[in-house]
């Protein structure tokens, strides 16, 4: 009972980490045309949690074995590698932003010496600080089962875009409710391919992405910080 309450406290959408300031490239992609109703937002939000399973999931996954084992140096490699992965700087500062608010708060939650040097490591800049590592160790530290993190990772990167579509795309909430309830189908499929990856697998080919960041970075449009 108490990994379920952890689970659904650190899924909340008040959970205070910042992600109603990201769209994932959905406010770029919505300006140029490219996701303009229910259909194209529902392959968009598809290409972002398939490729975000086999990167940051990966990671998530992986932190979360390191932390049980007490493997700091993991985790701490873990969240390097996983920055190498975003060509763009938006992807890197969303990851970078949410990670160490995430961190932030563990270290209040928990008292744990991984957690504690994790966030020094951060604050002076040693290690990245990505979100999927904060997943990773603080679901650990709570108790949650890491098929449970993978589930409340994608849940996060589909609600994440699902969110900022009802604030830039004619869709409906009755829509994103169906969109994120299709998608969820996809979950148990994917965990199962990324707890059999290590990090040497992981990859992330969305190069549309990486072209619409690249226009949002110098483009009018800033409700969303990428």
């Amino acid at each position: 009972m108490l990994a379920v309450s952890r689970l659904l406290q650190f899924t909340d959408s008040t959970f205070p980490v910042g992600t109603f300031s990201f769209s994932n490239g959905l406010e770029t992609a919505s300006f140029e045309g490219i996701v303009h109703d229910a259909e194209t937002l529902h392959a968009f939000t598809a290409s972002q949690a398939l490729q975000a399973a086999y990167s940051d999931g990966v990671a998530a996954i992986q932190a979360h074995r390191a932390f049980l084992r007490n493997d700091y140096d993991s985790v701490a490699a873990i969240d390097k590698m996983l920055i190498l992965f975003k060509m763009n700087d938006e992807a890197r500062l969303m990851l970078k932003r949410m990670g160490k608010k995430f961190a932030e708060l563990a270290a209040k939650l928990f008292t744990n010496d991984i957690i504690s040097r994790w966030l020094e490591d951060i604050k002076a800049e040693n290690v990245p600080g990505t979100f999927p590592v904060a997943q990773g160790i603080a679901y650990a530290a709570a108790g949650v089962d890491e098929k449970s993190l993978f589930c409340a990772h994608q849940y996060g990167v589909i609600n994440m875009v699902l969110s900022a579509a009802l604030r830039c795309v004619r869709v409906s909430h009755y829509e994103t409710q169906k969109i994120l309830f299709d998608l969820s189908e996809n979950v148990e499929k994917l965990y199962d391919e990324a707890s059999q990856m290590e990090l040497k697998d992981m990859n992330a080919f969305f190069p549309e992405l990486d072209i619409i960041a690249s226009l949002h970075e110098k483009g009018n449009m800033r409700m969303f910080m990428n």
